[in-house]
Order: C-alpha cells, then sequence, then structure tokens
C-alpha cells in the first residue's frame, strides 16, 4: 500500500469554495461513501513498482519459483499508455521466463476475480503450472483532474455529483499465485462460481484519466438488480447464504447497505477497507481478502463478489 495518506477532510477543504457555491455540506465523502481517507503514491512510487513488489512478495509467501511461472495476468486499470501492456513491464520486474504468457485483461473493477477464473482454467487443461494475478492502480491523476475541474469551474450540483465517485478512488497494488490444487492440498481452493451481464448499462459509469463519470442512482439500481438476478439464479448450484465471509468490492457505505439488503447476507461477515483506502479499482478485493486472510481459518467459505462498470457482476468461491 502506498504511505501518503489523503483525508476527505482534505479534499473537503480544497473544495471548499465550490460546495459553498453549490450549497452543498462538507463531510459527504465520509457520510455518504463512508470513506474517511485513501492512499496516494509518494513521490518516487508508482503503480507497476507496486504490483512488482506484490507480485515478488506473492510468489515467496507461495515458495514459487518465477522460472515456474507459466501465465502473468495484469488486471490494473490504470495504465501509463495503451501499447504496450501493463503486463510486459511487470513479467520483466518480476523475472519471469521468456516461456511465460502475459496479457492484460481489463473489466473494470471485476478484472481480478475474472483473470483468477480465466488462470485457473488453463492450469485446469494442463497449459501452465502457475499464473500470477497481479493489479496496481495509481488513482492521483484522476482525482487531482477531477478536484481542479470541480474548483475552478461554474459547474451545477448535478455535474458536481456526477463526479463525485471520483473523490473516493484510491491507491495501491495486489497479487496472488494460482496453482494445481492436487499438488498443493493445504493450499486455498477455488471452486467457481457465476458472472452475468447487463450491458445495456454500459454508460452510467464511464471513467478515464480526466475523470470517473457516473449516474449514481441508475448505476446502484442496475447494479443492485444485476447482482439480486445472479445471486437468485446461483441458488440452484450454490449455497451462498451462510458463507464465512463476504469480500465484496469496496465502494461506499451506500452500496454496502444495498447489497446486504438485497442479498441478506450477514453484514458482520462482510469486512471494510474503503473506510481507509477508498475504492481501490480491481485491487480491492484482493487487497481486502488479504487484510482480512489472518482471521480465516483453514475450511471457512469465502465469496468474492462485485460490480463492475457495464454493468458486469462476478462471484466466485474460495474455501480456505
Amino acid at each position: 500500500m502506498p504511505t501518503r495518506i489523503t483525508t476527505s477532510e482534505e479534499i473537503d477543504r480544497r473544495l471548499h469554495p465550490v460546495l459553498k457555491r453549490l450549497r452543498l455540506p462538507t463531510g459527504l465523502l465520509q457520510r455518504v461513501a463512508g470513506v474517511h481517507e485513501r492512499r496516494n503514491w509518494e513521490d518516487g512510487q508508482n503503480f507497476d513498482d507496486a504490483a512488482i513488489v506484490a507480485g515478488k512478495q506473492a510468489m515467496r509467501e507461495a515458495g514459487i519459483d518465477p522460472s515456474e511461472v507459466g501465465l502473468l495476468i495484469n488486471t490494473s486499470v490504470t495504465r501509463k499508455h495503451l501499447e504496450p501492456s501493463v503486463a510486459v513491464r511487470i513479467h520483466h520486474g518480476l523475472g519471469l521466463p521468456s516461456s511465460a504468457i502475459n496479457f492484460d485483461i481489463a473489466n473494470a473493477c471485476l478484472g481480478f476475480v475474472n483473470g483468477m477464473s480465466l488462470a485457473a482454467t488453463l492450469i485446469d487443461s494442463g497449459q501452465i503450472k502457475y499464473a500470477v494475478v497481479i493489479d496496481g492502480e495509481d488513482a492521483d491523476e484522476i482525482q487531482h483532474n477531477t478536484i481542479e475541474r470541480l474548483a475552478g469551474s461554474d459547474l451545477a450540483r448535478s455535474d458536481f455529483m456526477s463526479e463525485f465517485a471520483s473523490l473516493t478512488l484510491g491507491s495501491g497494488a495486489a497479487a496472488a499465485v494460482l496453482g494445481r490444487a492436487d499438488e498443493h492440498p493445504d493450499g486455498h481452493r477455488l471452486l467457481g462460481g457465476v458472472t452475468r451481464a447487463a450491458t445495456e448499462f454500459n454508460e452510467l459509469c464511464v471513467g478515464s484519466v480526466d475523470g470517473m463519470f457516473t449516474n449514481a442512482k441508475a448505476l446502484l439500481k442496475g447494479g443492485l438488480d444485476l447482482v439480486f438476478s445472479a445471486w437468485k439464479e446461483a441458488q440452484r448450484d450454490w449455497n451462498w447464504s451462510s458463507m464465512d465471509r463476504y469480500i465484496i468490492h469496496q465502494v461506499s457505505d451506500v452500496h454496502t447497505d444495498s447489497i446486504v439488503k438485497a442479498t441478506g447476507m450477514d453484514r458482520a461477515k462482510i469486512p471494510l477497507t474503503y473506510p481507509q483506502y477508498g475504492n481501490v479499482g480491481p485491487a480491492s478485493i484482493p487487497i481486502t481478502l488479504a487484510q482480512e486472510s489472518p482471521q480465516l481459518s483453514a475450511g471457512d467459505r469465502v465469496l468474492l463478489m462485485g460490480v463492475g462498470s457495464g454493468l458486469n457482476t462476478a462471484m466466485l468461491e474460495i474455501a480456505w
């Protein structure tokens, strides 16, 4: 995680003139979103170096030599340029062999979960022995651009609220190593899950380095409808009503409360990291899982789940 902390109070101070002009109260980020602070990279730090550090740590803790890795999937939303892929620099930084397949997967905040599912499929098919799924995010530029635009313009209240979500973003990096279950009987087991799409809502949340623009009300309703329908359909093959932990994509208090209401899951089994880290995009789920892992015991049932812009939802069960 980055070492520099940006508090929501600091953002309030920077936006005080526009909040006053629009007659909006301070503290919206804390009271509505539940985000009190987020992490940002210091000078000299960047998201791809952090992703490399996370990948090396993951391989070290898994006891895997880089020479054994056959696949690297980068799932970062953040990228410095369109080509080449972010994966090529991470592949080089991790010292992976030239035989290791490497590429990016881009699917908004679901990229990491999708990457794990794809890696598992290639392992099951016998094409690779180990895979590293990795993600690094940098929210600095989008937040800087958003604050500058909001503070220096005559935007209406509706325009301000359409960019509110950009202010909740944070930075960080995470990685996971996947291998064959029969060779690692004491490892955490990826059991499978479901994905569902509602791509008619592809324009409700659109982001770039300039900013992230959302129709928050429609996005929440469309996302919840999709989650509920996927949850209901999954009951035919999965029993997720009594999991030991629900690791959901970290967005806000409103988002979390709505998912709890829609699914009936136990709020006490949902660890939260957005209050101190904000929404770290695709890295949110693995960061939250890593933070919660010391409290998990062998045999615990863990459900990874989230909604990504577009809209897509994914739910993936792990037997800890």
